[in-house]
């Protein structure tokens, strides 16, 4: 069988310690999973080093597309970014941090098999401070339990996705609850996910932009007006199966 087209997709804030050897690692593990790839980058108004690093990689990796925001998109509106500018079959991301490994991606594509639409990664173990783990895995209960989501990770941003997924929902968080909101959405249009395990690592460079209070309670503000949105006033995408039957053929 042919081997799908892919658009990798990294959101970049402040990665310049990281994101030059992830991009790297990318274009070598895409090579091995198909012959037709692009790189998505999205420079989202770093003030370290990340845009001289990706300058220097364009000419040595002709896949690789650069996106340098002079303003802060957040990471929502940063990814959306990507999406939208993604023309591949099949659309992979991750962060620019490089808590996850690229060289994994081959778990993913075995996975997407005709009939399913997302290959989802789960942490196997969560490598960061003792109370990002307990607020993360809070997190995750409250959030299944309030949106009901088909996935056992919704906070693992290792995910492949059929780029007419995107056609289908409308995506619209700015902030960090974009993936809740894209699972949520997915999942209410009738799309199937698959899972695998991923390894998670230590954060090695930069700080994370997530955990701390003042953004914790405008995430807060914000999965209650996503909650009130799509559980209970059920907007969203257009409903039931016949949404994935339109986009996938099945």
């Amino acid at each position: 069988m042919p081997r799908p087209s892919i658009s990798a997709c990294f959101p970049a804030y402040n990665d310049g310690g990281t994101i030059a050897s992830m991009v790297v690692m990318a274009a070598a593990t895409l090579r091995e999973v198909t012959d037709d790839f692009e790189i998505l980058v999205g420079n989202d108004g770093s003030w370290d080093y990340t845009a001289q690093a990706l300058e220097e990689l364009k000419p040595l990796i002709p896949q690789l597309r650069v996106f340098h925001h002079p303003q802060n998109k957040g990471y929502g509106g940063n990814l959306r970014f990507l999406f939208a500018h993604a023309v591949k079959d099949l659309v992979f991301y991750t962060d620019g941090d490089a808590q996850y490994d690229v060289r994994e991606l081959p778990k993913l594509t075995e996975r997407m098999r005709p009939g399913v639409d997302i290959v989802n990664g789960y942490k196997i173990s969560r490598n960061d401070p003792i109370h990002r783990i307990i607020i993360g895995r809070l997190y995750h209960h409250l959030m299944k339990l309030a949106f009901g989501f088909p996935i056992r990770d919704v906070d693992c941003d290792f995910r492949l996705i059929r780029r007419q997924c995107f056609e289908a929902v409308t995506l619209e968080s700015p902030d960090g609850t974009l993936p809740l909101e894209m699972v949520k959405k997915f999942s209410d249009a009738g799309f199937v996910f698959e899972e695998v395990p991923v390894h998670h690592y230590h954060r090695a460079y930069g700080i994370s932009q997530f955990f701390n209070w003042k953004r914790l309670l405008r995430v807060l503000r914000d999965i209650t007006r996503l909650w009130i949105k799509l559980v209970w006033r059920k907007e969203g995408a257009r409903t039931g199966h016949n949404v994935a039957q339109d986009v996938s053929g099945r």
